[in-house]
């Protein structure tokens, strides 16, 4: 698959390239695996000559060798002798960072932390003592989002500060998946978007592994996903093992419920078995993996709160690959795919309305977007949408198929929303009917 978009991610690459040409720049580039970090900075760097370090995970000796190797071959032998240590290689580069414009990639940067702690606090020792004098663009990525949150946003540790951008790359935008789709199959169906999105998200790895084996409608999807040798089988325990370390069972166990529909604490509780307030305070402040969801205008301790997934291919992988992993160890890839096709339904109706509610952000026309429902759950409003600024107000539900929409019963549940809350007391808003058809 070609590259697409990241116009902005791309453009701000560029600028800060520009400016190291006078000042030195320390990019941190981090984002969640398979969104597309390396071939962002790759993209970024087209044209240039630069040195690319991955951290694999081997003995420093063995790494610093690798990396002598890559900055020989990219800018001339400038790293003498057999260096032994990280901090010996870095303050080579920086020294000739003084001399001439460099341009260096530090891909999965975090994983030093098991080769050699200490090297963060080399790194921190050398940017600070040549940072005045060098003229390099220095660009780090990494894939375990809490790590690197601690390593340059932790007050306490060596890198606090010394970053000069912060870059998250996100999945693809709805329009850009949109693009994707036109472009490798013209005549797709909106059920075929609708697939592409609720199976990755728009994470781009994954994108690309349908586009390129040519799996562009749902079913073609279903059986690219779900077949022997399928990279999507493990995927989720892959990107997630490190994340969670020695207690990856129990966050597995939560992750696996909340995919299921189980979103009210109490019921999450009743599944897994046991108390799981903790946990869920660090899925939601530290991983990002879940959000806790209130009804617009609820009060933050309203017994109402939900909890939901964040990300799409993970709920996909929780509720089938993960809780049917009994089936994959018997190689039931046909009894697996059959009920994926069963549960779609309700999967891509979810699916659906997120899509729309990232559309709508991604508009930029509306200033709060929020859902809405009754502690009863006799009344519900999937999106509500309002600019302030503009006194616009929209109230929107999200179907599969247009034609199943009643708009009046969805003016009943505004009503009592209205009771409920006391706000959009004297609104009129616009009542929109949304389905696939307006993807």
């Amino acid at each position: 698959m070609r590259f697409f978009d990241r116009k902005r991610e791309l453009a701000d690459l560029q600028e800060i390239r520009e400016r190291s040409e006078d000042v030195a720049q320390f990019t941190v580039v981090t984002g969640r695996r398979r969104v597309g970090k390396t071939s962002l900075v790759a993209k970024s760097l087209e044209g240039e000559t630069y040195v690319y370090l991955f951290v694999e995970r081997k003995s420093e000796k063995d790494l610093c060798e690798t990396f002598t190797r890559e900055i020989n071959e990219k800018l001339g032998d400038v790293v003498l002798g057999v260096p032994e240590r990280f901090e010996e290689v870095f303050g080579a580069l920086m020294k000739l960072a003084a001399t001439r414009h460099l341009n260096v990639v530090i891909d999965e940067f975090q994983e030093f932390r098991k080769i050699n702690i200490g090297i963060f606090s080399s790194i921190q020792k050398l940017w600070d003592l040549h940072k005045c004098r060098a003229r390099i663009n220095l660009v780090v990525t990494g894939s375990v989002n809490t790590l690197m949150a601690r390593i340059f946003r932790n007050k306490r540790a060596p890198l606090y500060g010394r970053e000069t951008s912060f870059m998250v790359v996100e999945p693809f935008a709805t329009d850009v998946l949109k693009e994707i789709m036109s472009a490798y199959h013209p005549a797709y169906r909106a059920e075929d978007l609708l697939a592409l999105w609720t199976f990755t998200g728009g994470v781009a790895k994954y994108v690309e592994l349908l586009i390129d084996s040519k799996s562009w409608t749902r079913e073609s999807m279903i059986k690219e996903i779900v077949r022997a040798n399928s990279v999507f089988l493990d995927e989720g325990r892959a990107v997630l093992v490190e994340e969670f370390d020695k207690e990856y069972g129990v966050y597995f166990s939560i992750l696996c419920a909340i995919a299921r529909g189980k979103t009210s604490r109490n019921e999450i509780e009743q599944t897994v078995g046991r108390q799981v307030g903790g946990y869920l305070a660090r899925l939601e402040e530290d991983y990002a993996l879940i959000r806790k969801r209130q009804p617009l205008f609820a009060k933050t301790a309203a017994k109402t709160a939900r909890y939901e997934l964040n990300d799409n291919f993970l709920r996909f992988w929780f509720r089938f690959m993960y809780r049917y992993s009994y089936i994959l160890e018997l190689k039931g890839y046909e009894q697996l795919r059959e009920i994926i096709r069963r549960e779609y339904p309700v999967l891509s109706g979810h699916a659906l309305e997120e899509y729309f509610k990232r559309k709508f952000a991604e508009s930029g026309k509306w200033t709060r977007i929020g859902s809405w429902w009754d502690r009863k759950g006799e009344n519900e409003l999937d999106m509500l949408v309002e600019n302030e600024l503009t006194g616009t107000y929209a109230v929107c539900e999200v179907k599969r198929q247009g034609l199943k929409i009643d708009l009046d019963a969805v003016a009943d549940k505004f009503a009592a929303f209205q009771r409920a809350t006391g706000e959009w007391r004297n609104v009129k808003p616009t009542y929109l009917a949304l389905s696939m058809s307006d993807m």
